[in-house]
């Protein structure tokens, strides 16, 4: 770290004391919402975040606000092990602990969002952060439940689009509106819900619109394509009793972004064998370090459309033996054009459902759990220029069960999961894959305040249709792709080891973990010319080894402060080398206060230089950033309360490059930016 980082973390830490990294959620006053308080939707038996042995972590309240993107990764990155694969303003997927889709699986409400983001990083997660409650972060037991897009965690979305429970005086809303200065943002939600006798109906809807975000020291002063238009509008309805609730929503978003880095030079280029062939030139003509001038004039745009029904109910205490019934289900129809100089080049359409049920049981003997099954399907087509994929229906069904036994100061937990998974192809072979995954986890509270836990996994993932099918240009990440219909499951052995403190003016959390993959699946890179590369799905044995913690003191009430990091090493075994887009190391410190109504903090954060890369990778340099927020509740009146933020980000306006996204040297980062936000609830 140099000198200035160094200077710049001393400033920023003794300006301000800060609260937990993310997973400790600052609220105005004294009643600060911790992880270990808040019960995690997601999990099967509903427990809260102390109870839930595997990892976890949530983002809720203030923070959440005040945090918010126009992308999913972007919000959630700086989470412990969360970061981003961004693709400019319109597209970034969640990166965890160096995985992302499709082994990352992003819900909504324990359902699938069925969109087209598992396919390319360019495609956006059709989940709308202005209509967010809460996000939770799962790992281990918990998350092998949603099925082998899970096997490096999943990210749960939590909305309030079914009413759950009845309003007090017939009707709740809240509104919220945004202003930003480096990508002229303008954004707002509202969001009411009115009920009587047994019913409750929920209006939701949400805009947003930015331009093309300003980049600090790059070509231009902004980068073209980063613009980004977006709504979305939902309307739920449920009837609600006093042993539960059986609700619908329909939800239809639309948006329109551009794609940054697009060029039409490597068009014509395809492979010989292992080589590419690029208009008479061959990679020997190369130079890694070439630069190439890209045009600008003509910027590609993504037109989305996402119509989706959604189907919640929950029966409790149903009849003896069984404490609770829940069933969730999601049907999809996704479509979206790929628009360039004016017209259409290529369509993607996903057209599917995913519905799971899920039986919580009475304790036997002590041990208490949830049986469950879950079936989905997805009809995903591409057609024109880049239809590098071709038509193809994937089928997956799966049965699961977790177990829990608490005996005094132990807590066990494990968890299996059996699935069938057909995936078909037009003009391609038909593969069937039975990937089977079971967890055991303990944790130890060997003295009030104090846990250490352990958690083991063998992990199963069937390949993507993706995986298995695709091959033409995929001109979005400068690619042309390989699949292999030969791929077989995925296996991963992984063991997590946790420690944390949570009581008292100081705690702690931190986790090391392992995973070993036996074929695991990946692009790999086999030839270059220029920024395009030749890549072919395969299958490798390999390694993924981390740590994450945080430490946290609190000085008095409404005053503490926090140091975090983490970092995670990806290879290949047999000295194959690393894998690619790996996101680098990060060490910062982080600062929260409150007083009355005033409220704010200030965080530093040092990401190193990615110089641990892939064949054909390029190193990017290491950044800093310094954040912060300053916020003012407003006084209730007539039962209407409100706040008003302004939050900073990049305050250094420093040129940052994101290791983990594949278009890391031509997009950079966002340069300084303010939001000024109000929020209000009625």
């Amino acid at each position: 770290m140099h000198s200035r980082s160094i200077l710049l973390a001393a400033a920023s830490f003794s300006a301000v004391s800060t609260a937990a990294w993310a997973d400790a959620l600052p609220q105005s006053g004294p009643a600060t919402t911790r992880v270990d308080d808040v019960v995690v939707t997601a999990d099967a038996l509903g427990r809260s975040g102390s109870e839930v042995v595997s990892s976890v972590a949530v983002l809720r309240g203030d923070e959440l606000i005040q945090r918010r993107q126009s992308t999913l990764g972007e919000t959630l990155t700086g989470l412990p092990g969360v970061n981003s694969d961004t693709f400019g303003g319109g597209a970034s997927r969640p990166v965890i602990r160096g995985q992302t889709a499709p082994r990352v699986k992003v819900l909504t409400d324990g359902s699938a969002l069925m969109d087209a983001s598992e396919v390319s990083p360019d495609h956006a997660v059709s989940g709308e952060p202005l209509l967010l409650e809460g996000v939770e972060i799962l790992r281990g037991p918990s998350a092998l439940l949603y099925g082998g897009g899970a096997i490096g965690g999943a990210v749960n979305l939590i909305d309030k689009k079914i009413p759950t429970r009845i309003p007090e005086n017939g009707g709740e809303g809240v509104a919220e509106f945004r202003l930003g200065t480096a990508d002229n943002e303008q954004a707002g939600v509202v969001g009411l819900t009115a009920g009587a006798g047994s019913f409750a109906i929920r209006v939701e809807a949400a805009g947003r619109r930015t331009d093309d975000y300003e980049v600090p020291n790059f070509d231009e002063a902004t980068l073209d394509g980063s613009f980004n238009r977006s709504s979305t509008a939902t309307l739920g309805l449920s009837w609600i009793g006093s042993g539960g609730y059986l609700g619908a929503a329909y939800t239809e978003q639309r948006s329109e972004y551009g794609l940054p880095g697009h060029t039409h030079e490597y068009e014509s280029c395809h492979p010989h064998g292992s080589s590419l062939h690029c208009g008479g030139h061959d990679h020997g003509d190369d130079d890694d370090d070439h630069d190439h001038d890209h045009d600008h004039d003509h910027v590609p745009v993504v037109d989305l459309i996402s119509k989706r029904v959604d189907v919640r109910g929950e029966i409790e205490d149903p009849f003896a033996g069984i404490e609770r019934i829940r069933f969730r289900g999601g049907f999809t129809d996704y479509r979206h054009d790929e628009i360039d100089d004016g017209e259409i080049a290529t369509t993607f359409t996903n057209k599917g459902y995913d519905a799971r049920v899920e039986v919580q049981h009475a304790a036997i003997g002590g041990v208490r759990g949830v049986i469950g099954a879950q079936t989905s399907r997805s009809d995903f087509a591409a057609v024109g220029a880049e239809s590098f994929i071709p038509e193809s229906r994937t089928e997956n069904h799966a049965l699961f069960l977790v177990e829990e036994y608490v005996a005094g100061d132990w807590r066990f937990e494990g968890a299996l999961r059996q699935e069938w998974q057909d995936a078909r192809a037009q003009g391609r072979p038909d593969v069937d894959h039975k990937p089977f995954s079971i967890s055991g986890a303990a944790s130890w509270t060997f003295t009030p305040g104090y846990m250490v836990s352990l958690t083991l996994a063998r992990s199963q993932r069937a390949p993507t249709a993706q995986e298995l099918y695709a091959r033409g240009v995929h001109l979005a990440t400068n690619t042309y792709e390989i699949g292999d219909a030969d791929l077989d499951v995925e296996t991963a052995v992984s063991v997590e080891l946790g420690l944390k403190k949570t009581e008292g003016a100081t705690t702690f959390a931190a986790s090391l973990y392992h995973y070993d993959y036996d074929g695991y699946v990946y692009a790999r890179t086999l030839d270059q010319f220029e920024d395009f590369r030749l890549i072919r799905y395969s299958q490798d044995d390999a390694r993924f080894t981390g740590i994450e913690g945080q430490i946290t003191h609190d000085f008095r009430p409404g005053l503490s402060a926090t140091v975090f990091g983490d970092y995670v090493r990806a290879e290949l075994k047999g000295g194959g080398g690393d894998l690619p887009r790996i996101p680098a190391g990060r060490l910062g410190a982080r600062g929260d206060f409150y007083q009355g109504a005033w409220s704010g903090n200030m965080e530093y954060v040092h990401v190193f230089e990615q110089d641990r890369i892939a064949a054909f990778e390029r190193k990017t340099p290491g950044y800093d950033m310094i954040n912060a927020t300053v916020a003012y509740d407003v006084p209730t009146i007539a039962d209407i309360s409100g706040q008003i933020f302004v939050r900073g980000t990049n305050l250094l306006d420093e040129k940052a490059l994101n290791h983990a996204s594949f278009i890391s040297h031509l997009a950079p980062l966002r340069g300084r930016n303010f939001v000024l936000g109000f929020r209000a609830r009625f």
